[in-house]
């Protein structure tokens, strides 16, 4: 793989940058760095934005791979600290990332995707993973953090088992290369030169060229479509609702409870 001619490369922050190369014709490589761990930064989709732009309305279409240039991770999902300082990221930064792209998409995935870094490479269109290094996991359970609805719905659309989902969502499983590949949340296993080969395997080149991939994409999964075009405000507004809901019906079964034991003179379990 020849990184030495880099079609463009952009800064992310102070210390990163996504350098985008043509190691075949029409394959576009952006490599991303951003220590110490690729977080998904609001900088860092910035970054990411452009990228996509200069490529999808300056270049041919073709086939984009994304991979780091950080050996221990892929990402390792989001900086909280930044996220809540910077007011509409999700509606204006992550998700219309995650909603794009009119050509075929690979995460290379070659160390650690956690959490959001995850969701990342699974609204590539195909992901290869380096069977000898990382781990796949959602680990919001283990921090104590809900998902948002269109991070929930694009393992529930994407996986193609429900158990995966639930293992993946309520046990926070680590999945190994091996694992990821049986379970269907990888499409292959091994480095660049297998994600060549794979591409040419499967004809991705030119798929674009028709002007309708981005529109088939956006059809195949407009249920993650409608909640990242929504944004967090609509959720917001179910999750209060929901929680009302909630109370309501707990208040009604401590009474229930209450009256039960006041039947049967019973004092507190």
């Amino acid at each position: 793989m020849d990184l030495s001619v880099p079609l463009f490369v952009l800064p992310i922050a102070a210390s990163g940058s996504i350098v985008c190369t043509q190691p075949l014709p029409k394959v576009y490589l952006l490599l991303f760095q951003s220590p110490p761990d690729n977080r998904m930064t609001p900088d860092f989709c910035k970054a990411f934005h452009l990228a996509l732009d200069i490529i999808d309305h300056r270049l041919p279409k073709g086939v984009l791979v994304s991979t780091s240039g950080i050996t221990k991770f892929y990402s390792n999902g989001l900086d909280f600290e930044a996220t809540i300082r910077t007011r509409g990221f999700f509606e204006n930064s992550l998700y219309p990332l995650w909603r794009r792209y009119p050509m075929p998409t690979i995460a290379l995935i070659n160390g650690h995707a956690f959490a959001a870094g995850l969701m990342t490479a699974m609204m590539h269109d195909y992901r290869i993973m380096n069977p000898h290094k990382g781990y796949l996991c959602l680990n919001e359970l283990d921090f104590g953090a809900a998902l948002k609805a269109p991070m929930a719905s694009i393992f529930r659309t994407k996986l193609p088992r429900p158990d995966t989902f639930r293992t993946m969502i309520l046990e926070s499983k680590r999945f190994t290369a091996l694992e990821a590949i049986k379970e269907g949340i990888v499409d292959g296993l091994g480095s660049w030169e297998n994600t060549a080969a794979f591409i040419q395997e499967m004809k991705l080149l030119g798929r674009a060229d028709t002007g309708v991939y981005g529109k088939l994409k956006e059809e195949m999964w407009r249920e993650t479509i409608a909640y990242l075009d929504r944004g967090d405000a609509a959720e917001e507004a179910e999750i209060k609702a929901r929680t009302e809901s909630s109370k309501s019906r707990r208040d009604s079964a401590i009474r229930l409870v209450e009256e039960w034991e006041t039947r049967n003179g019973r004092t507190k379990l």
